[in-house]
Order: structure tokens, then sequence, then C-alpha cells
């Protein structure tokens, strides 16, 4: 049913618990891969500066936050690229069309400082979850794409938030014209009714994988409950009531408008900048507009504003200087009206 669902004509799925469980296992494929294969060497992983993509020792590794340094991690190999958040990382005067341009030139860069022969993968959200809800700027994937390609480098979409709808679209990857060789699911698969996490390959990767797996005489990796058939049970409804029962359909209708409600932030002078996609989106909170300069941490803006609101009725996630919105799918016009009209109170309090 995933493949069926899934934007691969065909292909296989290596079942697990979580996400951060499902990319350990792309990367355990990935080695396993290139070592049958001849190329023991090829063994980095390249993801990106606030990507996040799990706790578990790889996916630590993968996920490029700097709390993740009292762990003495990440594990060698483990490559950062740049963050493609237009808004944050934009030089002075630097038009999006050329941030994106560098943001390009830099990853290929990046990939011949390393050695493109080195290099298992590269991995990517969509838009970037826990990292803030990070669009990518203008034709980001368009330009990197190619890039990767040109190297042989296989693209790894980490869809654990983006997948099965949250950005309007069944996949993360349809929003951005985004042509992976391997798709990495979790959450939204079981609605967040049972652990259950899933590698999801292209065919020509399961056939390659597949081969080597019999030459190695099996895949040696797997999880206790991985595949659980309460686990496959509650996905198979899961998908077929997100498709089939108009929740696609509805986070499609609603997005226009809860981006129109956020669009209302703007106008807030600690406020720098909105941003999101379908039903996901981040307000970000500045000491100074102009500059971008942060409040001082030891304020605890986002911690502050996520209890305040709270107490005004609304849950909203603090991601250091952000708050997050990522409503359910199945939120009415009314209820995005009510959810922005607490924060307004809740932010006008707190910059009070």
């Amino acid at each position: 049913k995933i493949i069926e669902v899934s934007p691969f004509d065909d292909g296989r799925v290596f079942f697990c618990n979580s996400g951060s469980e499902a990319n350990d296992t792309m990367v355990k494929m990935l080695w396993m891969l290139n070592k049958m294969k001849g190329n023991p060497q090829k063994r980095k992983i390249i993801t990106r500066i606030n990507g996040y993509h799990g706790v578990t020792l790889g996916a630590t590794s993968m996920t490029g936050k700097p709390y993740n340094q009292v762990f003495q991690l990440p594990l060698d190999g483990f490559i950062h690229a740049d963050c493609p958040h237009y808004w944050k990382f934009a030089k002075e005067n630097e038009t999006e069309e050329d941030f994106t341009n560098r943001m390009a030139k830099n990853l290929e860069d990046l990939i011949l400082k390393e050695d493109p022969d080195t290099i298992a993968g590269f991995v990517a959200e969509p838009v970037q979850g826990a990292g803030g809800v990070i669009p990518p700027s203008k034709g980001y994937f368009d330009l990197i794409q190619p890039i990767l390609k040109k190297y042989k480098i296989p693209l790894i979409a980490d869809e654990v938030i983006c997948g099965f709808g949250r950005t309007g679209n069944l996949w993360g990857c349809q929003t951005y014209d985004i042509k992976p060789d391997i798709i990495i699911s979790s959450k939204c698969l079981t609605a967040g009714y049972f652990p259950m996490g899933a590698v999801i390959v292209k065919k020509e990767f399961a056939d390659e994988f597949t081969s080597a797996s019999e030459d190695a005489e099996e895949f040696p990796h797997g999880f206790t409950a991985g595949g659980h058939p309460v686990g496959c049970a509650i996905a198979l409804k899961a998908i077929d009531v997100i498709i089939n029962e108009g929740l696609l359909e509805n986070v499609k209708n609603v997005s226009p408008y809860f981006h129109e409600r956020l669009q209302e932030f703007n106008q807030y002078e600690h406020i720098g900048e909105t941003r999101g996609v379908g039903l996901m989106a981040a307000l970000e909170m500045v000491k100074d507009k102009k500059t971008k300069e942060p409040f001082e941490g030891h304020l605890n803006m986002g911690d502050k504003v996520a209890n305040m609101s709270i107490d005004n009725g609304l849950i909203c996630r603090p991601l250091g200087p952000a708050i997050v919105l990522c409503p359910q799918f199945i939120i009415t016009k009314n209820q995005i009206d009510e959810m922005f009209d607490s924060l307004h109170n809740t932010l006008k309090k707190a910059f009070n």
C-alpha cells in the first residue's frame, strides 16, 4: 500500500518503529551496498544545518543542531551543509535567487572537497520541521538535484514530518518536485496512534540492495517490533482516512486561509518573519526587526510565549526563537480563527 501511494512506481519497504530507526536503517543500507559493490570508502552522509533526523546515534549525527555536542556527536563522516533559510542566512542585499545559487555552489564545493567517491548519500527534509519549519529557498531543490545526480550521490527525502499531507500534497517531494531514491516515513504513517517507521526505496535501489543482501546471505539488521501487525493495520486505516475521508482535501482547502491569517503577524515589531507551507507555520521572534537580532537567551521568549499560549487555550511549540503551529488536518476555518485570535492575545501580552 505504501508503494502504491508513494511517488515511486515500484519499490520495497523496510519497516521499523520510528523515524530515527528508519534513518539509521537507511544509512546501514547505503554502507552495506557500497561495501558489497567494492566501494567501502563511500560512507559519508551529508545533511544540513538545522535539519532534524532523529535521536539514535546515526540519526543524531545527521541532525544539524548544536545541542548534540553534549553527546560528542556527530560521528565522523557525518557532514552538515548549509541551511537554505533565506531570511536568516542571506547576505546583505542578496536576492533569493542569488542566495539559492550560492547554496547550490556551496554544496558542490563541499562535495568536491570531501571527494564524491566517499559520499554515500545526501539527506534532506522537504521542509525542515524541528529546525523551525523552514521551507527551502525558491528553486533550491531544482538546483541541487542535478548536482547530486552529476556526482552519483543518492538523494534521501526525510518525509517523517512532511509525508502524508502536511505540506498540502501527500508527500513533500510532490510539493517541491523532488525525485528521491529513498523516502523516510513515520509520524502520520499511523497518525501517531502506534510507533512505526518505514524506509521506502525505489525499484532500482531495491533490486541492487536485494542482490547485495543475497551475496552477503542476509541484511543483518532489524528491530524486534518492526512491521508489527497492529501498526500495519493502523497505518492502512490512517492512509485510507487521509486519502479517502477528506483530510488531505481539507488541508488543501484551508491552507490558503491559514497562511492569510498568518500574515497578520508581520505587523508586530518583534516578529521578524512568518513562514510555512500547507498546515505548518512558524513565527520568528526578534528583539530588533531591522537587524534580525534575537532576544537575549535568558528571556526564554519561545518557552514564555508557548506557556502563556497554553493558558490562553492554544498549544504551540517553541523552537528556539520561533513559535511553531502545526494544526490537525481536520481543522476548520472557524478553528483557524480561534487559533490565531488566541495567539494574537498571547503575543500582545508577551511583548508588553
